[in-house]
């Protein structure tokens, strides 16, 4: 949890961003509250700003590349209200215009085609100078070491053998085949908002782990989900159909995308069971269906080697 100090910072600084010529007008009508509330960011809303707190261990560097590209392609990226982050409570603060999330109660609603069709286009925009690597690799290779440190060796096997056969790049060991790509590094359905203005389009959000890198890894999440079962056929082959009518370069234009979409989907289903066992852990509970069917493909994974395409780092 946030430090209190930290919170109600945060709490002042949303409001008086979006109150600027009355900051301290109470009672406040506006919608606010704490959005998300983790180790990794504190978010705060105030009617139409949103405060971000890092994760602690952001780098000024490695942010600052990141919010520049989100200004410079609002198109693709929500753009931030500040060009540069601040420093609060010795954590790297930025602020957001607030747009609407996908609704998680509605799942025939679900933008996929919108997702892809973001995808296919940040794909295509050329990286600028100086961006870092994206963090996908990095952080499923977090999610493995909390497991490893965690969770007793015969719990977490499965997984970890799964995690053993992948590429070492696909494990954050070694640099990623694609270095000039741009790409968003964690896509789900929570990173799209519609865009308050001018014309309510969704939006990418979440510059966090935006960085060069094998652009299959953004298809990986719903691409594993699928090959999980946890995903229905028809909204797979929306997305997929969608970002090759984009015009996507993670996959061929037509015929069996699997080649570039094994690893990284074996590496988010390594990363979201890992987090999955990690969980139940601490919980002290059973896994749930969906958690043991994460793990249950994660057993079947090692004892079948991954497809590689032929230009894939060994």
């Amino acid at each position: 949890m946030t430090p209190t100090r930290l919170l109600a910072a945060l709490t002042t600084r949303a409001k008086v961003t979006a109150h600027p010529r009355s900051p301290h007008r109470c009672p406040c009508p506006c919608p606010a509250g704490t959005l998300a509330d983790r180790s990794d960011a504190t978010v705060v809303r105030h009617a139409d700003t949103v405060v971000k707190a890092h994760a602690p261990t952001t780098l000024p560097a490695d942010l600052a590349p990141r919010l520049a590209t989100a200004t410079r392609h609002p198109d693709l990226l929500l753009p931030p209200l500040a060009p540069a982050p601040v420093a609060l409570h010795g954590r790297l603060v930025t602020f957001w215009p607030y747009g609407t999330p996908v609704d998680p109660d509605d799942p025939d609603a679900a933008p996929w085609e919108a997702a892809a069709t973001l995808l296919a286009r940040l794909h295509r925009t050329p990286a600028p100078p100086g961006l870092p690597p994206m963090r996908g690799p990095a952080k499923a290779a977090q999610a493995v070491a909390r497991l490893q440190e965690t969770v007793p060796p015969a719990a977490g096997a499965p997984v970890l053998r799964a995690w053993s056969a992948l590429p070492a790049w696909a494990r954050g060991e070694a640099p990623m085949p694609d270095t000039t790509t741009l790409c968003h590094g964690d896509l789900h359905l929570g990173q799209l908002v519609r865009h308050p203005a001018p014309d309510g389009a969704w939006r990418l959000i979440d510059v966090d782990d935006l960085g060069v890198g094998v652009p299959a890894w953004d298809l990986a999440r719903p691409a594993a989900w699928y090959a999980c079962g946890l995903l229905p056929p028809d909204e797979w082959t929306r997305f997929l159909n969608a970002y090759r009518t984009a015009h996507g370069p993670a996959v061929p234009g037509d015929g069996d995308p699997w080649p570039a979409l094994d690893v990284p989907a074996r590496a988010l289903t390594v990363q979201t069971a890992a987090r999955a066992v990690t969980k139940a852990a601490a919980e002290d509970r059973p896994l749930d269906e969906i958690e043991q069917s994460l793990v249950d493909a994660c057993a079947r994974m090692g004892s079948v080697p991954p497809q590689l395409p032929s230009s894939s780092a060994k």
